[in-house]
């Protein structure tokens, strides 16, 4: 534990299944935005939710990943305080709805998402790019790297792999700036998952590439959510790096208001998480990795994947939720 940390320790068991409930109510309430095509409605009834849900844990919470700045987001914003604040100190990453636009159109695998460690052990990950690389578990340490042209990654994962190039399936961002990356990726003989949103999912995916398919995940996407990905990929297995990307000075000058000196720095994914990590997610919509809220007429119900990375548990769970308010 850093110095500093609080005394009381970070029971991740008994802290698990309430952070499964905050995942699932902030899915709860977007879910009833799906399809309604208004992503900002969707997007604040899953903070609202969230928020209410993380301020019921004894914690001492600091939100390191969170809306974005204080001025910028009026809840769940870097640096707000959850929890009752009487139980350990710790880091909280979250992204009340990875996929307001998916949301809003109702398009696959949107989630709801929330990461816990010890205080002072998640990257504090400025609101700016970051590349990222990805592969799931079962590898040689480093088989890949970002230093690698892409190209090279298919192959060297091939490799290790034992098959040929042509049998690597790469998730990437479908976005303008990848489309010389998707060209060479696809010399190699490798196919491609295209997603239009979502490269939280997108990394998880190459977790389970035996349900998914997907065995590398590579591309520019937000950095918070790399520090997402990486807790996930912490508790199921993988290797994964990070190193931001900066468009403009202002973006910098957010680095280092983050405390990020080494601008140049790859993360592997063990100096984005350095403890203990619990991770929940809840499908919003059905895909690949969850199913999304159903409605019946009595109940709700959803779906959730619940990890600890101290012991590797991964649990999948299923909450039928009357449709009537009723007292816990």
């Amino acid at each position: 534990m850093t110095a500093g940390a609080s005394k009381i320790e970070f029971h991740d068991r008994m802290l698990s299944l309430g952070l499964a409930r905050v995942s699932e109510a902030a899915a709860m309430a977007s879910a009833r935005l799906v399809g309604r095509g208004d992503e900002k409605a969707a997007d604040q009834a899953a903070v609202n939710a969230m928020r209410e849900q993380l301020n019921l844990l004894d914690i001492k919470g600091v939100v390191v990943i969170g809306e974005g700045e204080r001025d910028e987001a009026p809840m769940l914003y870097i640096g707000e305080e959850v929890g009752t604040g009487k139980g350990p100190e710790v880091d909280i990453a979250l992204d009340p709805l990875e996929g307001t636009t998916l949301t809003a159109k109702d398009m696959p695998n949107a989630l709801t998402v929330i990461a816990m460690a010890p205080r002072g052990t998640l990257l504090h990950a400025p609101d700016v790019y970051m590349d990222k690389l990805a592969i799931g578990p079962g590898y040689p340490k480093d088989v890949v790297s970002l230093e690698m042209p892409p190209a090279e990654r298919v192959r060297a994962l091939a490799a290790a792999k034992g098959c040929d190039p042509a049998d690597i399936t790469v998730c990437v961002l479908e976005r303008p700036r990848h489309e010389e990356m998707i060209a060479e990726i696809r010399s190699t003989g490798a196919a491609i998952r295209l997603i239009t949103d979502g490269d939280v999912a997108g990394v998880i995916h190459c977790a389970e590439p035996e349900i998914t398919g997907i065995d590398m995940y590579m591309g520019a996407g937000g950095a918070p959510e790399g520090v997402l990905a990486a807790s996930a990929l912490k508790c199921m297995g993988g290797q994964m790096w990070g190193r931001l990307l900066f468009r403009n000075d202002d973006e910098r000058a957010r680095a280092e208001r983050a405390g990020i000196t080494d601008l140049d720095r790859i993360y592997s994914r063990d100096d984005m998480v350095r403890a203990d990590v619990i991770f929940a997610a809840t499908g919003v919509t059905d895909g690949s990795i969850l199913r999304g809220m159903k409605r019946e007429p009595t109940h709700l119900t959803t779906e959730t994947i619940l990890m600890r990375s101290k012991t590797g548990s991964v649990r999948r769970m299923i909450y039928r939720n009357p449709r009537k308010p009723v007292s816990d």
